[in-house]
């Protein structure tokens, strides 16, 4: 018997998806029908992006699993018409974007890439950059995205330390959890990567305080959520030079307005939103394998704790 997977998000998503999303699931040995257009009574899985029509959860009478195409749910995981597992998405390309992104730019600033890459003709200046050996790099949330940087920037030498909400072990990172513990990190942050998700809990995570516990020249990396950091704050150490740089991919209005101060901030860099972007071809196979648990009556991979938000 086929089962009935509805695609509900934007229409050039779609024209993405289709074709991944049917071979894959096709290849998990799943007979599903896959549409844009099935009647909610009739559906038994979600595919599902935050900025869909879809609003409203309760036709979805027989539907298993929202299956989440984006890895961040805080705009989902509050609706109130919501009463269906959700599962959030995890796939090796967002992961493995993730990785290069944080990477590169980390290097970028630690070999001071952009003093040569500026420099005018005829300066010469053969300054040999710090070693990672000596640098230490914290890394705020170590979900699958913030393990997996935290293990790459240990592999190429940095000392790590990474905090989470719930205490972590991961070989090679010194894990911290609590309050006190998110001092510690920070006050020891060369660089700090932001990956946390956005919760009530973690909005401005890093505020005039915690920003003044970081070593002076520190820089700061978020590839995470615009509302981590307070931009105020952040502006302020900025100014003043206690932090060094910030390189920015995220932001609490996006895109980010033309008029903002951090574009054109001297210490700033702004990036598009692209440190990790869901691939139709690596993630339709985290749906199709979902889709294939949901019939198999096995447990879904990656779902939401709902009282955590993540």
């Amino acid at each position: 018997m086929s089962v009935s997977v509805l695609f509900a998000a934007t229409e050039d998503r779609w024209t993405e998806y289709e074709a991944p999303l049917r071979k894959e699931i096709a290849a998990v040995g799943v007979d599903a029908h896959i549409a844009t257009d099935i009647p909610a009574d009739k559906v038994d899985y979600i595919v599902y992006a935050p900025n869909s029509e879809v609003k409203d959860f309760t036709p979805f009478t027989r539907a298993k699993a929202v299956l989440n195409l984006w890895a961040g749910v805080e705009a989902i995981v509050g609706n109130p018409t919501l009463h269906l597992p959700l599962a959030r998405m995890v796939d090796p390309a967002l992961t493995q974007g993730m990785v290069e992104w944080v990477t590169g730019h980390i290097l970028r600033l630690h070999l001071g890439m952009d003093a040569h890459i500026n420099a005018a003709p005829g300066i010469w200046e053969p300054e040999a950059p710090p070693l990672s050996f000596d640098t230490r790099v914290t890394v705020l949330g170590l979900g699958e995205l913030g393990a997996a940087c935290a293990m790459a920037l240990a592999g190429l030498g940095f000392a790590v330390t990474g905090w989470s909400r719930s205490q972590k072990d991961i070989p090679g990172i010194t894990c911290l959890s609590s309050a006190d513990g998110l001092d510690q990190a920070l006050s020891i942050a060369d660089y700090c990567v932001l990956l946390l998700p956005k919760t009530p809990a973690t909005e401005n995570t890093l505020n005039a305080r915690t920003l003044a516990l970081m070593p002076e020249g520190a820089r700061i990396l978020n590839p995470g959520r615009g509302p981590l950091i307070d931009d105020e704050a952040l502006m302020a150490a900025l100014d003043t030079g206690h932090i060094d740089h910030a390189t920015l991919d995220v932001f609490r209005v996006e895109p980010l307005p033309a008029d903002h101060r951090y574009w054109t901030h001297p210490r700033v860099t702004v990036t598009p939103h692209v440190a990790s972007e869901t691939r139709a071809a690596y993630s339709s196979k985290t749906v199709a394998e979902n889709v294939r648990r949901g019939e198999a009556g096995e447990p879904f991979l990656y779902l939401v704790d709902r009282s955590a938000g993540y």
